[in-house]
């Protein structure tokens, strides 16, 4: 190996040495096993909820103004389109029973036409046996 790239792989475990005793070091301490953790609640501070404040850059308000109007756009074209097709079902339906119907009055109709004409025509033989 070149002098270059043991100095490289060097500061390389040098800086995971530092950033591991870094991270040891800001946990809290925890009591020993077997040790009453009298107080321990009092030594934590509470935890707080922060929240970032708004951005004064006019380029993250409106693309924060934009996404907000796309999901509102998004939720309100859902509910829409919801509607669209519960009214297509509807709509559906109704047609059905209209066609259902239409066909149920159209039968009733021709029979009663067929009744009158019976009723209608007379009841002797239209051939008597006469040859011509």
């Amino acid at each position: 190996m070149t002098k270059a790239r043991i100095l490289m792989i060097s500061a390389a475990f040098a800086a995971l040495a530092a950033t591991g005793a870094q991270a040891q070091t800001s946990q809290p301490m925890q009591a020993a096993p077997g040790t009453e953790a009298q107080g321990q609640a009092s030594v934590t501070p509470p935890s707080q909820n922060v929240v970032a404040p708004g951005s004064t850059d006019p380029l993250v308000q409106k693309r924060n103004a934009d996404a907000q109007a796309n999901a509102e756009y998004r939720a309100s074209k859902k509910a829409s389109k919801a509607e669209m097709k519960a009214a297509n079902k509807d709509a559906k339906a109704q047609y059905k029973e209209q066609v259902r119907n239409a066909k149920i009055n159209r039968k009733a109709d021709k029979e009663a036409a067929k009744d009158d004409l019976n009723a209608a025509a007379d009841r002797t033989p239209k051939d008597e046996g006469e040859q011509h």
